[in-house]
């Protein structure tokens, strides 16, 4: 086991490109998007020196409470080999007595019924948090739709698609509904979009500086901005992400404006059509709430992913190490205070 150095960059993405468990969230690119962290790489390597394993690790300074180590959709490996997880685990507790850390978190998309992961990571001294089931509870969605392209033709993922997701495609270009692929400066339009779907919706948004250091570290091989126009005029757009054997469907705006002529349906159906031609093997839609309820506010969203017949996914949840039990405690419950405050006061607000 050690820690990524400079020499070891381009290896390190050859490895993540080409593993099954790639993820985005563990590249160095999109650490480099994460500003306000810092990083640090634990591998563990074969007998030959290559590497079989790792972990991408996030610090951060909480302020009162000292370090906090997050990694998002970590371990890349073999996830049943016992000597590879004990490894990185070996390799996070030197990152964290080297950061004097009081905590590792880490949500891995790992199903949560992998029983024979949960003995192993536990047997490791890992904790595991799997009780959440709304999107403020975890940093990363624990609920995801996720739609499996492997060896299927565009014409036989179409047809899968519910009835009424078919109709949608086919009315947004009936309609004159225009995809196009957007550039950095169409970020700005995009950004505009997104501003009206937040206050739309009740959520807050990304800045354009944060949009546009996504586009500069991912574009053009890892991200693409997909507009949709109509009479020339963007009304939606999507952020896709393409890593390794996979697509995620990561940021998405909407207009208040022609929503009737169903321009989702059609971006969504034009980067599913983008990712086959990759050879992804899957796309990932992202997050859904647990809650599944059509009384609850974000059952269009479950509705509409759920059309292109995606798979209803549940993954563990969050999986930590406490250092520093007691420190870590107490962030928890400052942490869930802030988040209960913070939704007040957006009710507040909304009630005024």
């Amino acid at each position: 086991m050690r820690l990524l150095e400079e020499k070891d960059r381009d290896e390190y993405k050859k490895f993540l490109e080409t593993h099954d468990r790639c993820n985005f969230q563990q590249s160095l690119e999109w650490g480099n998007v994460k500003t306000s962290w810092k990083k640090e790489v634990i591998l563990s390597e074969d007998k030959d020196g290559k590497i079989r394993g790792s972990l991408c690790v996030w610090i951060r300074k909480i302020p009162i409470f000292g370090n906090l180590m997050y990694s998002a959709r970590g371990p890349v490996c073999d996830l049943y080999d016992e000597e590879i997880i004990k490894d990185l685990r070996e390799g996070a507790n030197l990152l964290a007595k080297k950061y004097k850390a009081f905590v590792l978190r880490v949500e891995p998309d790992i199903l949560k019924s992998d029983e024979e992961f949960r003995k192993i990571i536990t047997k490791n001294g890992f904790k595991i948090k799997d009780d959440s089931k709304d999107f403020k509870d975890e940093i990363q969605p624990r609920f995801v739709f996720r739609l499996n392209l492997k060896g299927k033709t565009e014409e036989e993922i179409f047809s899968e698609f519910h009835q009424k997701t078919r109709y949608n495609v086919r009315l947004a270009t009936k309609k004159g509904v225009v995809i196009k692929e957007g550039t950095r400066e169409d970020l700005k339009e995009f950004h505009k979009i997104m501003i009206e779907t937040g206050e739309r919706d009740n959520f807050i948004i990304r800045s354009l500086e944060y949009f546009e250091k996504m586009y500069d570290e991912m574009a053009p091989n890892h991200m693409k901005l997909l507009m949709a126009y109509y009479d020339d005029k963007p009304i939606s757009g999507i952020i896709p992400i393409m890593y390794g054997n996979k697509v995620w469907y990561l940021y998405g705006a909407s207009s208040n404006s022609h929503r009737n002529l169903m321009p989702n349906y059609l971006l969504q159906w034009t980067m599913i059509q983008e990712a086959i031609k990759m050879g992804a093997d899957m796309y990932d839609f992202r997050g859904v709430s647990g809650v599944v309820d059509e009384s609850h506010p974000q059952y269009g969203l479950y509705r509409f992913k759920k059309g292109f017949n995606a798979e209803f996914t549940e993954f563990i949840g969050e999986i930590y190490v406490p250092y520093k039990p007691l420190i870590y405690k107490l962030y928890k419950f400052s942490e869930k205070t802030f988040r209960s405050l913070r939704t007040l006061k957006k009710k507040l607000v909304k009630n005024k």
